[in-house]
């Protein structure tokens, strides 16, 4: 067996895209829109390949809601209670096939995503008009065995849906949810989260640039989709990861402080002493003061990652003897309202098209050469 693989591995930081002649003489001229069929699941998608991660805070029913305004997708966390779940697809019935569900597979993760399941199975039958929603299967290895049983399970009861899961770095494993879980879309990327700390407590990884460019032509190659998780610091990586073939690209540090996301948020207050107005943070002490109750705003929010010591204390009482923990905690300036976000970045891939001479988001890929660099831009000044 090779003990060390010499090939030379890229992350998104390790590439630029070589601009080509173009035809196009707007960003107007580049449609985001692409329209999927799967190889399982009979339904179809047509969207804005761009999903916000199921983390509890950024993979909110707020989220989603504004993502939906974009025809872009947002996986809700899982922890949601199954009837606020029931509650919002039984009330969501435009364009929710936008929003899917995300579990584990561990047994009482089966358990509530069979609650929800039937619930929203007895709630179609009373109004007829409510499908099941999509969902994506989420576990930090998506290497056990027990994975692909359990996706294959639930692909099983759950015939029509659309099923994504992950995560997985490797075309094998590819393969492997493709043809044995049956699964639609497969989730790429381990370690490359930022706040995911598992290549620093595990060694285990892969650069994500590299990760996607093999993992979609395993992916393709059968009928399947690949959504790219993690690693997207700027509006150009989303750029990249679509360039090296991926099909949907997920992140969730981009959309963390938004507006629509959930979770401990920092607040400060407008004071008012000797008649000049300023803003005070908010702090245990004055939480209570008259002013604090009338006009605040946020200021930050705790951003973590789903394997770190501060989400297994709040959904897991703590983190286990044989484990430990791998993510970590960080506090965000807020961003505003996520439209400002995805704007932001909608605007990038439109504008990388140009470069590229895309007129579709489909054809990035296509279209697409990659210069290995080592540096990708001036930083003398920060961003």
């Amino acid at each position: 067996m090779q003990k060390i693989i010499n090939e030379l591995k890229l992350d998104f930081d390790d590439v630029l895209i070589k601009p080509r002649r173009s035809t196009l003489s707007s960003r107007s001229e580049v449609s985001l829109i692409r329209d999927f069929k799967f190889l399982y699941s009979p339904r179809s998608l047509s969207c804005v390949p761009i999903m916000v991660a199921n983390m509890d805070t950024t993979g909110t029913m707020d989220m989603a809601d504004k993502m939906i305004e974009h025809n872009c997708i947002t996986c809700l966390h899982k922890h949601y209670s199954p009837e606020d779940v029931i509650s919002y697809f039984t009330s969501r019935k435009d364009k929710s096939d936008l929003v899917f569900y995300s579990t584990g597979v561990s047994h009482s993760d089966i358990q509530k995503l069979t609650a929800i399941m039937n619930g929203l199975k007895i709630n179609g039958l009373k109004t007829n008009n409510i499908s099941l929603p999509n969902i994506c299967i989420d576990v930090a290895n998506g290497y056990h065995e027990k994975f692909v049983k359990n996706i294959r399970h639930i692909r099983d009861l759950y015939p029509e849906i659309i099923i994504m899961a992950g995560n997985v770095v490797t075309p094998e494993m590819v393969e492997e949810l493709i043809i044995h879980g049956k699964v639609d879309i497969v989730k790429v990327g381990i370690g490359s989260g930022s706040v995911c700390t598992t290549r620093l407590k595990t060694g285990v990884g892969y650069p994500q640039l590299s990760a996607v460019i093999e993992c979609s032509d395993a992916a393709h190659g059968l009928g399947g989709h690949l959504c790219s998780d993690g690693g997207c610091k700027n509006p150009g990586d989303f750029s990249k990861a679509f360039g090296a073939n991926a099909d949907f690209v997920m992140s969730g540090s981009m959309f963390a402080g938004c507006e629509e996301c959930e979770g401990e948020w920092k607040y400060e207050y407008l004071a008012n002493i000797s008649g000049v107005p300023f803003w005070q943070p908010m702090s245990p002490h004055n939480m209570t003061d008259s002013h604090a109750q009338t006009t605040t705003r946020k200021t930050h929010l705790e951003f973590y990652g789903m394997s770190s010591k501060k989400a297994m204390t709040k959904h897991s009482n703590g983190v286990a003897k044989y484990k430990t923990d791998e993510g970590k905690c960080v506090t965000i300036p807020y961003k505003g309202l996520a439209s400002e976000t995805i704007q932001d970045i909608l605007g990038g891939l439109r504008s990388s098209g140009t470069y590229i001479g895309a007129s579709k988001i489909k054809d990035f890929g296509k279209k697409t050469i990659f210069i290995q660099v080592t540096s990708t831009h001036n930083r003398i000044y920060p961003s």
